[in-house]
């Protein structure tokens, strides 16, 4: 297609100008949001990542065939035609060959730009290398990481060095070469409809699930050892993921229980009734030499302590994610509300810099950290905002990359400390001793201080879709997993 319509602007110039504009345009939409863009009108998997990788192989392959088609000098093609060329064999036979070089940069621009994009098609259940990196730099694991990036750019350098081959010998095996890449792209789209990719493909109950959902240490193989169930998951970005259940993509995901779009969507959060989930009761890490540099950091996250109540949180996430209010204006609201009087953001150097992890909810209360410390210390804040996960931002605390973050108690004692696999019985559900209990050992392990509990409990749950629970009768993990046992095929 991209040769076609270089070919067709070539004999066309009129058309040049609007449609090297669209490729242009396609060009410059981040691939995270063409992706998201994507899925609620074609689903989530192979399908989406396949029109992505088209459109954005696109820009370079028309461009370079534009360009090297009229960039042709004008007295060899006017010669072409004295010797009585008609303009198909002028194409065919002067044109296209002189403008091959600059037509195969191009196409080979294109296929290492898909080889980077592809890696990107795992946040939406496309599979590939891209899932190796996306869990690696969710739990900060360079080996994991370099299992998926070293391959995809060995992958890229071997097409390269393929279409350098092709390049040379393009004018005696063109023709054959159409027919299969023809072949090829019928029989693809082919499988494609008789897989039905994107869909259930006839199971019964999927998962979809973030990354470090998968390979944390509070996470999905621990959460299927507890309740003894099996079910297929596909991975997806957790931007993405309440849209993908909300469609219909997939069936059961892993959320938060205070996140906004539960309502939004009108989503069911399953009960953990064996309690696997230790509670989650949300506060700033502070580094201990931050606080002993300025110690006013204490009295203000004092003024804050239990003053956000769970439907506080809810209420705030969902003004960020459904109602679309920026999360520096909601945080600063809410803190406006509880009789706050706040100041302008301050310019000059950071003298304390915040963090948070990449999820709404951690980027409200990052908002409201920095308005807080601001309003009662006088200090000067900057945001970090949206590290890809836990072990991410809490080695850029200990690195002393930032001065605080808000973490949740749970996450700390299961991740963090990784309390359960040093000990698998271990568990703490009462929120008083778990919060003592992590206070305790990160001011010994690590040097960090927890400030005081904010006041809600954001635990992880898996979440429905309302109707959709309710005709299964389902309402707990443990009915889930008896829905499974009962109706899910044998692995």
């Amino acid at each position: 297609i991209g040769l076609a319509a270089g070919i067709l602007l070539s004999r066309r110039p009129r058309l040049a100008g609007p449609v090297l504009g669209f490729v242009n345009v396609i060009q410059t939409i981040p691939s995270l949001a063409l992706l998201g863009l994507l899925l609620p009108l074609v689903g989530i998997g192979q399908v989406p990542a396949i029109i992505a990788l088209f459109l954005y192989a696109l820009l370079p392959i028309v461009r370079n065939t534009y360009a090297g088609i009229t960039e042709v000098d004008p007295a060899i093609t006017e010669a072409a035609r004295g010797m009585g060329l008609t303009g198909t064999q002028v194409l065919l036979k002067v044109q296209l060959p002189l403008a091959l070089p600059v037509i195969f940069a191009g196409i080979r621009t294109a296929v290492v730009i898909n080889v980077g994009v592809a890696t990107l098609c795992a946040l939406i259940a496309a599979g590939g290398l891209g899932e190796f990196i996306f869990r690696g730099i969710a739990l900060n694991n360079v080996y994991m990481i370099a299992a998926g990036a070293l391959p995809a750019a060995l992958l890229a350098l071997f097409f390269d060095f393929v279409l350098g081959l092709l390049q040379r010998h393009i004018l005696q095996v063109w023709r054959p070469l159409v027919a299969v890449a023809g072949l090829a792209v019928v029989l693809g789209l082919g499988w494609q409809l008789l897989a039905g990719s994107g869909t259930n493909s006839g199971q019964p109950l999927r998962a979809g699930l973030p990354s470090e959902f998968i390979e944390r240490g509070d996470g999905w193989q621990g959460l299927k050892a507890h309740y003894d169930f099996t079910m297929p998951t596909v991975e997806l970005e957790i931007g993405l993921m309440y849209q993908a259940l909300y469609n219909g993509n997939v069936d059961v995901i892993s959320g938060f229980s205070t996140d906004g779009r539960i309502e939004a969507y009108n989503l069911l959060s399953l009960q953990d009734d064996k309690q696997y989930f230790p509670p989650y009761d949300a506060a700033p890490v502070i580094r201990q030499d931050v606080l002993q540099q300025y110690p006013e950091l204490q009295q203000a996250f004092s003024w804050l302590q239990g003053r956000i109540t769970d439907a506080a949180m809810v209420k705030m996430n969902f003004r960020a994610d459904h109602d679309k209010v920026d999360v520096d204006q909601v945080a600063r609201d809410f803190l406006a509300q509880q009789g706050l009087t706040l100041v302008p953001p301050r310019n000059g150097p950071a003298q304390i810099v915040i963090g948070s992890k990449n999820f709404t909810e951690s980027f409200i209360l990052a908002e409201m950290f920095k308005a807080l410390i601001e309003a009662k210390t006088g200090l000067t804040v900057q945001n970090k905002l949206g590290f890809g996960g836990t072990q991410l931002v809490f080695e850029a605390l200990k690195n002393g990359q930032i001065s605080l973050y808000p973490e949740y108690t749970g996450t700390g004692y299961l991740v963090i400390l990784k309390a359960r696999q040093n000990n698998p019985e271990a568990q703490i559900n009462n929120k008083q001793e778990l919060y003592q209990y992590v206070k305790k050992a990160f001011e010994q392990q690590y040097e960090l201080t927890w400030g005081p509990p904010l006041g809600f409990n954001n635990t992880f749950a898996l979440m429905m879709r309302q109707a959709h629970a309710d005709s299964l009768g389902i309402g707990s993990i443990s009915q889930l997993t008896q829905y499974l046992k009962q109706n899910q095929p044998a692995p």
